[in-house]
């Protein structure tokens, strides 16, 4: 575990400018003196989880800040670094980076209804607003997987549910078919012990055997594709995952012999035309199986994916499936979004001088449509593939329960709106507000990614003053039935009293003394000083007709009073 490893994977694909040398140090020796103390629960010093994450990163040819801040994320949230001193220290944007990683930190799973899940992975998307980081959590999340074991078993379960309906599919969605596999399979034997343990029992035999006879095909491909000019950049076998193995057994009654593609051979090539070249080659060796044909060069999945699939009658008659694609298109199936990152390789340009990192240009990939689908409302920024931003969920906030659920609200929805969308009771008793720790005001602004409590009193009632500035109608409707069914509804209803009188010194005075003896709060005075008979306005707490006319009894006994009238004012 030493920094030049670190340096080494970076170094595998492009030569380092000195300051990111630099960088990387710093942060290094950064992220291990703040958790010189701290162990996990595997024993292991706490930074081997810091170091293995920024390997992952830079296993993905990530930028020298997304290494930096993968070596920083823990920092914050498990070593009491303030973020202010990350900024001082690295910058705004690895700053940015380690708080968007923190802020999921935040996230606890806890159901498996679909709706919630899609709202986390929506919520993951919008609170990032820049997609590295997303790839440090995922890095994060396939460490803390491979250390599972050493957890309780119901935190144990709890994380595998979390990873596996959460973390792989999102990994999936942005084209990390391979890191999605592996999350899968790390997260089966907790979720599935049974199966997993039955699949172990009863596929390693099958395993061994298939990639035993693969390797007879493979002698026999590689010949015949060298006879036909084919230039292989490789040629190897394919183990299907433990997990999507598991998944295509129960649809097929558990029959391994109906998995053809248990281990497949995996074959890259120099460019498409190759691609098709070599299926052809393929197929007049071969005969292929009808309906098992699958160009996904000419229609890539959802998610990117482009390869060519076929399932051919290979050696000894034995049903075998072949993937072929160009060196690129592996990339992309192996890393997905990670794989778009590229650096300059041309020393002459500004970018390359300066050590930055820039997007490799591409016509709007398939996962970023499919980012669109997950809501209407889609902002069409071009700049959304140079900068890597997140704008497509810009209208919508998604804010976490204290359980760690999440809600999903229209952006400028404040904690009333929140605490509606809860239950009505909790909108109807709300008294105030925490946001992310701090009491707030319930007019306040919320942000995606906060951490959402609210303070209530089962006396509460909802406030009228509430609608001036909530978002949703779902928390306007319920405040106004609300509002209907007080019964002291009739207490927002104050007493005007109207008095005529001639002028005089200690009017006032008297007046106010009867109407303090009758226990009755003076709201407002208001007297004109332009009449010998001014009509003094004055507003009073009350709206009892009883009261109201025994009050008017002793006022008129008042020295000077000639007449006095009311209204009952809305307030």
């Amino acid at each position: 575990m030493d920094v030049k490893d670190l340096l080494k994977e970076i170094q595998k694909n492009r030569d380092i400018p000195k300051n990111e040398t630099i960088l990387i140090n710093r942060a290094f020796d950064f992220a291990q003196k703040a958790h010189q103390n701290q162990k996990r629960k595997s024993n292991e010093p706490y930074f081997v989880h810091c170091f293995e994450t920024a390997l992952k990163v830079a296993e993905w040819r990530l930028d020298a800040e997304t290494v930096a801040a993968a070596l920083l994320h823990d920092t914050v949230e498990d070593a009491g670094i303030n973020l202010e001193e990350i900024k001082k220290e690295f910058g705004e944007e690895i700053a940015f980076l380690v708080e968007g990683v923190t802020k999921l930190g935040r996230l606890k799973y806890r159901t498996s209804e679909e709706k919630q899940a899609e709202n986390l992975r929506k919520m993951f998307l919008a609170i990032s607003r820049d997609i590295r980081v997303i790839l440090i959590k995922l890095a994060d999340r396939l460490h803390n997987m491979k250390t599972l074991k050493f957890l309780p078993p119901q935190k144990q379960k709890r994380i595998a549910l979390e990873t596996s309906e959460i973390y792989a599919p999102l990994a999936y969605r942005l084209g990390m078919a391979n890191l999605a596999g592996e999350l899968e399979d790390l997260a089966f034997p907790y979720l599935r012990p049974d199966e997993y343990k039955w699949l172990i029992e009863n596929v390693k035999e099958k395993y061994e055997e298939r990639e035993k006879y693969l390797e007879r095909v493979k002698i026999v491909a590689e010949k015949v594709f060298k006879e036909n000019n084919i230039e292989l950049i490789s040629i190897d076998a394919r183990s299907k995952h433990y997990s999507s193995l598991y998944k295509k057994l129960f649809r097929s009654d558990m029959n391994l012999e109906q998995v053809y593609d248990l281990v497949a051979l995996r074959i890259i090539v120099k460019n498409i035309e190759e691609c098709y070249a070599t299926l052809g080659i393929i197929h007049q060796l071969w005969p292929p199986l009808p309906g098992r044909i699958k160009d996904y060069i000419a229609l890539p999945k959802p998610n990117g994916y482009r390869s060519l699939h076929t399932t051919v009658f290979c050696l000894d008659n034995k049903p075998t499936e072949f993937q072929i694609r160009t060196l690129e298109m592996h990339e992309e199936a192996e890393n997905g979004i990670a794989a778009y990152w590229a650096y300059s390789q041309a020393k002459d340009t500004k970018n390359y001088q300066e050590g930055k990192t820039i997007f490799a240009e591409k016509k709007e990939l398939a996962w970023i449509k499919q980012l669109k689908n997950w809501q209407k409302e889609v902002s069409g920024s071009e700049e959304f593939l140079n900068s890597l931003k997140i704008d497509f969920l810009k209208n919508r906030i998604f804010v976490i329960t204290p359980k760690g659920e999440v809600v999903d609200l229209p952006a400028g929805a404040t904690p009333i709106d929140f605490a509606y969308q809860i239950h009505s009771e909790i909108g109807d008793q709300c008294i105030g507000a925490k946001v992310n720790g701090r009491i707030t005001s319930l007019d306040h602004e919320l942000q995606s990614g906060d951490l959402v409590e609210i303070l209530i009193q089962k006396s509460k009632k909802p406030s009228e003053s509430w609608l001036k500035f909530i978002k949703t109608d779902q928390a306007r409707r319920k405040i106004k039935a609300g509002l209907r069914k007080l019964p002291e509804r009739k207490q927002k209803l104050q007493t005007e009293f109207l008095i005529t009188a001639a002028d005089r010194v200690g009017l006032l005075k008297d007046i106010s003394a009867i109407i303090s003896r009758s226990h009755v709060n003076m709201v407002r005075v208001n007297i004109p000083q332009t009449s010998h008979f001014p009509i003094i306005k004055i507003r009073c707490a009350l709206n009892d007709k009883e009261k109201i006319e025994k009050l008017i009894l002793k006022l008129k006994k008042i020295k000077g009073v000639k007449e006095i009238n009311y209204k009952l004012v809305v307030v």
